[in-house]
């Protein structure tokens, strides 16, 4: 068996930072097959060389995992501020320098693009998709003196719901979670069933919903709660109000098992109604990040969302009336955007009562996305582009300085509205130095 040492390599800090659930799932699945593993997260090393160095040299790997999460910030107003890539290079260049073990890429920002990234950052291996068989089959390849392709995918079906591990979580790394953010991911179902016209999560994870036994996803919070003392989880599925009511599940038996937790999760606005959300808060649930996507029917019809902004209104209301704190997402300049919807839909954000709005210009073009066909077609970028750096779809029916202006003024001295996204890492930043823990953005709303 081999010592294969794991090294995440996200930066993102907005709207708070992420634990590597991703590289612990993969360092679960490795231990079970018998390989010495370490974890290291180059966010909690504070992007230490000497700190990586010296793990490398301590642990002396067989081979070195790069897990990336993020190509970048996704942010048209900062995008050579908040592009990744660069910084993976340093790290990769930090352990070429320090071994010759082989280093395999892996994680959903790779899988995007895994051609590209491989050559940019010029290293033998990367594992496009679920990374727990994969990377054992790549190794075991490699051990037996063959000669595996470069890029390693993920084999098709993808894992069943019995097949996906639990989290070896790090007892270091959740300590510096915990006092970054307070809380921890956790994932209780894999896949997305819809089709939003810029998402890579189908590309990812599949359509098709693969739900964790509820009973496991407790057996984990249990262990967050009573082995690390974990007040604080996210739920990071792709959307946690599932059509099937798996959801439901999680909350039933949280509440059967006594489980004292706070928890959050990603939710779409729509199909779940008051006494939903009522067992939910019962259970813990403290807070709601939406994907709401679009201001209007016209431009959510753009975005291709199967619901309609009064479905958002209603969900919102419902979250005041039992006083949930909602965090809504949009994104201004995505297709049939003009000035007509932008003005409507600063006119629809303003029926939102007592929550967060997270406003963002232009969508990020990604491969394997419908987005991305239709940027080609209307000339945007072009079929052969990498798209490693940053390209932003706006619409071409409105002038972009002219929107981001309205957004700017619309959102004026409101402490609840977040134009650019950089503001809120500021804010958040202050809540940090002043001891405020948990998703942050919660604190800006009052009831």
């Amino acid at each position: 068996m081999s010592n294969i040492l794991l090294i995440s390599t996200n930066i993102a800090e907005l709207p708070y930072p992420v634990y590597p659930l991703g590289m612990a799932v993969v360092a679960a699945s490795l231990k079970a097959k018998g390989h010495q593993v370490e974890q290291f997260d180059w966010l909690a090393a504070k992007k230490s060389e000497s700190q990586l160095r010296k793990a490398i040299r301590d642990f002396n790997p067989d081979y070195v995992g790069i897990s990336l999460r993020n190509i970048d910030s996704l942010d048209s107003f900062g995008p050579e501020h908040g592009w990744y890539l660069a910084e993976v290079l340093s790290v990769t260049g930090i352990v070429k320098n320090e071994t010759g073990a082989p280093i395999i890429a892996g994680g959903s920002a790779f899988s995007i693009m895994p051609e590209n990234i491989l050559e940019y950052l010029d290293i033998p291996y990367g594992i496009v998709g679920e990374g727990e068989d994969a990377l054992c089959r790549l190794i075991q390849s490699i051990e037996t003196g063959n000669h595996p392709p470069s890029i390693q995918y993920a084999e098709s079906p993808l894992l069943s719901s019995t097949q996906m591990l639990s989290p070896l979580f790090s007892k270091e790394l959740i300590r510096f979670y915990e006092s970054q953010s307070g809380l921890v991911g956790l994932q209780s179902k894999r896949g997305c069933p819809h089709h939003c016209i810029y998402c890579t999560y189908p590309a990812l994870e599949g359509r098709r919903l693969r739900i964790r036994n509820p009973k496991d996803v407790i057996e984990d919070i249990r262990q967050l709660t009573e082995r690390f003392g974990i007040k604080t989880i996210a739920f990071t599925d792709s959307v946690f109000n599932d059509a099937s009511g798996h959801y439901l599940s999680i909350a039933e038996e949280l509440l059967a098992g006594g489980i004292q937790i706070r928890w959050s999760g990603f939710f779409r606005p729509s199909h779940i109604g008051i006494k939903e959300l009522k067992l939910l808060k019962k259970s813990g649930l403290y807070a709601i990040e939406l994907g709401t996507d679009g201001a209007c029917d016209e431009t959510l019809k753009g975005l291709n969302k199967d619901f309609a902004f009064s479905d958002v209104i209603e969900f919102n209301e419902a979250c005041v009336q039992l006083q949930i704190p909602c965090a809504h997402y949009i994104m201004f300049g995505g297709p049939r955007e003009t000035p007509d919807t932008l003005k409507k839909g600063l006119q629809n954000i303003e029926k939102l009562n007592q929550c967060l709005v997270f406003a963002f210009s232009g969508i990020r073009v990604l491969p394997k996305t419908e987005l991305f066909a239709v940027a080609v077609d209307e000339g945007i970028v072009s079929t052969n582009e990498t798209l490693l750096k940053p390209a932003y779809y706006f619409s071409p029916q409105i002038k972009v300085s002219w929107m981001n202006e309205s957004i700017k003024n619309g959102f004026a001295r409101r402490r609840d509205r977040i134009f650019p996204p950089s503001e809120g890492l500021m804010r958040i930043g202050v809540m940090t130095r002043f001891g405020f823990k948990g998703l942050l953005w919660d604190q800006l709303i009052r009831y």
